[in-house]
């Protein structure tokens, strides 16, 4: 088996290197450059993916994008019964609800009012900027009482649900938005502290922009 993750810095892709690290799984690792313009991804990552984007792993015969998904599949496939949580197994549905929740609800608010100084800032669209920083605070809200009294995510331990949430929580945390939420902010200071965190870290760089 063999695992190659063409990689992006600044991107979700490091949440990749860190399970792998933590799976200790053996992988080929292909870095990819931005545009010094743009940000984005250049055209040899469209080489790999028709969308460019970042993570793209090539796993078990085919070529995966979605970081959510790739982390799923890769400790289900190749995880040898670590960091997930098996059908059957009582806290499957939370794992999964956990999983998803990371991308499906909490990125969108998350990444626009992280990105809206770089675009002149979200006071200029009052109605958007109303809307995007109530659904942040409820959300981060809503993390920060789950975590009260809790190291990780599930009862079960560590698992990828708690790989999948720390990016969101790391860009909250640049703008202010864990001061006030002492459960999450000590969840993603575990997360940080983590060996196999630092080692993706020092392999593929922060995960997000000293700015945002």
């Amino acid at each position: 088996m063999t695992i190659t993750l063409h990689h992006l810095r600044y991107s979700r892709s490091t949440r990749v290197i860190w399970l792998l690290e933590e799976l200790d799984l053996g992988y080929t690792l292909i870095e990819h450059d931005r545009d010094s313009a743009t940000g984005r991804s250049q055209d040899d990552l469209f080489q790999v993916h028709p969308l460019g984007k970042a993570p793209a792993v090539e796993v078990d015969g085919r070529v995966m994008m979605e970081s959510g998904a790739i982390i799923e599949y890769i400790i289900e496939a190749h995880g040898g019964g670590k960091l997930g949580v098996a059908p059957g197994e009582a806290e499957r549905s939370a794992y999964l609800e956990w999983m998803q929740f990371a991308e499906g609800t909490l990125a969108m608010p998350v990444l626009i009012h992280a990105l809206g100084p770089r675009f002149g800032g979200l006071e200029k669209l009052p109605p958007l900027q109303g809307f995007i920083e109530g659904e942040v605070g409820k959300l981060l809200d809503y993390i920060d009482a789950h975590m009260k009294g809790r190291e990780y995510l599930l009862d079960a331990g560590f698992t990828g649900a708690d790989i999948n949430m720390e990016y969101l929580l790391e860009i909250a945390s640049k703008s202010g938005a864990l001061e006030s939420r002492p459960n999450a902010a000590a969840f993603l200071n575990r997360m940080m502290d983590r060996t196999a965190y630092k080692k993706a870290i020092d392999i593929g760089g922060p995960l997000v922009f000293s700015g945002e």
